[in-house]
């Protein structure tokens, strides 16, 4: 996993995880897979009984234009819905994908205090980032 992230956490698209918090919340990623090998992977991120994150969508290079990271977020979504999640949010670049999966941007302002103080402060972009905040009601 962490070999199909570097270049875009390199690249501070994607926030970087150490081993120990990508083992410690291992069971909230969702893989798409090609054989043996990864093809793309995101994580499911609760933070209230209404609202969930999703964190750190990669598809890797070779596997891009294919689908996959639109049925990743499908599924991320069923999961959601299955545990009564109302509204789905994402901090991305690729804000076009996520309006074409329903996303709507939002003000930076409306996401919760605690995201920005967990994950946000870690970032190489923090505090001027141009990451869009977008926000899905299911």
């Amino acid at each position: 996993m962490q070999q199909l992230v570097s270049a875009e956490v390199n690249n501070g698209v994607i926030l970087y995880r150490d081993d120990d918090e990508i083992a410690n919340t291992i069971r909230s990623y969702i893989l798409a897979k090609d054989g043996d090998e990864i093809a793309g992977f995101a994580a499911l991120h609760i933070y209230s009984k209404s609202l969930a994150e999703i964190r750190s969508l990669i598809v890797g290079e070779n596997y891009r234009g294919r689908g996959i990271g639109s049925q990743i977020i499908e599924k991320l979504e069923q999961e959601a819905k299955a545990l009564g999640i109302k509204e789905l949010l994402a901090l991305t670049y690729q804000q076009s994908f996520f309006e074409k999966a329903g996303f709507k941007e939002i003000e930076k302002s409306e996401i919760p205090e605690h995201k920005i103080w967990a994950d946000c402060i870690k970032c190489k972009h923090f505090p001027i980032c141009n990451e869009k905040s977008m926000i899905k009601t299911i």
